[in-house]
């Protein structure tokens, strides 16, 4: 029986990397394969053609990752490589390769949105001006105020059929934008899986002949932006938790902010402005409940004697996870070494 593996990975451009992706078949005797990353073989591209390589010299390799079943192809599996040089080391390109964090401890929830486009504007935006001001749009139902909820529910069946952690969708403040949630554990699995869902949604666009916008400002003017809030937590401010615990790390994370934003993704300074729902990009702050804050604590959080996870509202829509992570990472690895001095 013949077998589709589609793998993925990211390219060299800057200062955000694009997906790619090939097709590769393969025989095999088993009718329902269950297929692992050591079952998939590497494969290597053209590095010359995507910014990764010269052409005299032009050869990268694709090593997997995470496979986990194509949902919208019978007999198929997607396959998300890292990208590695001939000699097995890892490529400049390759973010992924600088976490160093193999716990199961560190749990990570990306809030991706996006928008919608088709023919230069989001979907619901009239061929001149602008549609009604924002207000309803945020969740709301209804067909006059509603655009892309079969491509938004579509992307959310096919994550769930790929084995993804999915947790969510939701309509977002400005019409025609969207949100889904990608929950994980750890730093690399979570990330993973955000880059899949992230393919997974431009091929439904490619299907329904429109485009998905990652930039943090789709629309300038009196319009939010789009962005990547990332909740993170760890073992111990999930079960000790305590107001001390969580008020250290956000007071640590003001020390490294400027580090922070370096990673969160470009042309962010146009959505951190201060204003829709943000902290200005040169600011700092923290505080319950408040999304005007660069982290939020969740009142849940509170109510829960402090236990749980922080809200980073910093990263951008277009922000690489593998980079998020790893910063938010080597933060809070900072803060454990100052508890324990």
């Amino acid at each position: 029986m013949k077998i589709k593996l589609e793998y993925i990975w990211l390219d060299g451009y800057k200062p955000e990397q694009n997906l790619r992706s090939k097709t590769k078949v393969i025989d095999l005797d088993d009718k329902d394969p269950v297929l692992n990353t050591k079952d998939v073989a590497q494969w290597n591209f053209d590095g010359s053609s995507t910014q990764q390589a010269d052409s005299n010299s032009s050869d990268c390799v694709l090593n997997p990752v995470r496979v986990v079943r194509d949902p919208q192809r019978p007999k198929s599996f997607l396959v998300m490589c890292e990208v590695l040089n001939p000699d097995g080391s890892p490529h400049s390109s390759n973010k992924r390769s600088l976490i160093n964090d193999e716990s199961q401890d560190n749990w990570f929830g990306f809030e991706q949105e996006y928008t919608i486009f088709h023919d230069g504007k989001p979907l619901g935006f009239p061929e001149k001006g602008y549609p009604d001001p924002q207000g309803r749009y945020y969740c709301g139902v209804g067909g006059e105020i509603i655009e892309g909820r079969k491509i938004a529910e579509e992307h959310l069946d096919v994550c769930i059929m790929a084995g993804l952690d999915i947790t969510g969708i939701n309509a977002e403040v400005m019409l025609g934008q969207w949100e889904y949630q990608i929950f994980g554990k750890g730093a690399q699995t979570a990330s993973d899986d955000l880059w899949l869902s992230r393919f997974l949604l431009n091929r439904i666009a490619e299907i329904h002949d429109v485009s998905i916008s990652i930039h943090p400002k789709p629309v300038d003017g009196d319009w939010n932006g789009s962005g990547m809030h990332t909740n993170f937590s760890t073992k111990d401010m999930r079960e000790s938790g305590g107001k001390e615990l969580m008020e250290g790390i956000c007071d640590t994370f003001s020390f490294y902010h400027e580090d922070h934003i370096n990673v969160y993704g470009s042309d962010n300074d146009k959505r951190l402005t201060g204003l829709h729902e943000t902290q200005h990009i040169d600011k700092f702050s923290y505080g319950v409940s408040d999304r005007g804050a660069s982290i939020r604590i969740p009142t849940h959080v509170v109510n829960n004697d402090w236990k749980g996870y922080l809200e980073d509202r910093r990263p951008a829509s277009n922000a690489d996870p593998y980079k998020i992570t790893n910063r938010i990472l080597q933060t809070l690895e900072t803060t454990n070494q100052a508890e324990v001095a």
